[in-house]
């Protein structure tokens, strides 16, 4: 649907669909309750809208009706999680809050250098793709250890951190999904596919033509 009003009625999110970072920060906006204008974005060809407010070219970014930049996703989903946070993904059944975001560091750090490096190593000289795959695969071995003793990350209701990790696990597995399946990690295979047939999940993920400058965005989240 296109917004019919003034794009400072809303919040504005710019966003690319198959991205990690933009995919998490959309799940905690949908899931708050917090309606934004989406200007989903080529990274090829960024708009000039989006550079000027945060230089660094990266999505999500999201600016708030006061002008307030947010430019990286964990900030974007605690935003919007401390406004309302329905499914109390930051109160998790398990844990604190700090503890989660510690795990979502963790992965946000080394599970995403090997990541890129398996995933893409046509952008790294050098690099043997394999050798990433098989460090990153550690991380998801104590995950799935994790997921043993309880169907979340931090208990057994999703939480802040299940949705912001899932979305780079999702990427690892879609990399080459013949190897994933034969590894021996069922609770995180069962973790996953609950997380991708998830309603949520499929509601982040509708497709949306690229924004154009000088255009209204998309109306995005439940209003």
């Amino acid at each position: 649907m296109t917004n019919d009003y003034m794009s400072t009625i809303y919040p504005i999110l710019y966003s690319f669909r198959r991205c990690p970072y933009a995919m998490r920060a959309r799940l905690a906006l949908m899931v708050s309750n917090r309606v934004c204008e989406l200007r989903e974005v080529v990274l090829r060809d960024k708009p000039q809208e989006m550079l000027d407010v945060s230089p660094k070219g990266t999505v999500p970014i999201l600016i708030d009706v006061d002008g307030r930049v947010l430019d990286e996703s964990i900030d974007v989903m605690l935003w919007a999680l401390r406004q309302h946070d329905p499914e109390k993904w930051l109160i998790p059944e398990q844990g604190y809050v700090a503890e989660m975001l510690a795990l979502i560091a963790q992965f946000d750090d080394r599970f995403k250098y090997h990541l890129d490096r398996y995933k893409y190593p046509e952008r790294y000289p050098g690099v043997d793709a394999e050798v990433h795959r098989d460090k990153g695969a550690l991380s998801l071995e104590k995950l799935n250890v994790k997921l043993r003793a309880t169907k979340y990350l931090f208990g057994n209701n999703v939480a802040l951190a299940d949705m912001a990790i899932a979305p780079f696990v999702r990427q690892f597995a879609h990399t080459d999904k013949s190897w994933f399946s034969e590894q021996s990690w069922p609770q995180l295979e069962a973790w996953l596919t609950a997380f991708t047939d998830s309603e949520i999940y499929a509601s982040v993920m509708q497709k949306y033509p690229p924004w154009e400058s000088g255009s209204a965005g998309v109306v995005f989240g439940r209003s």
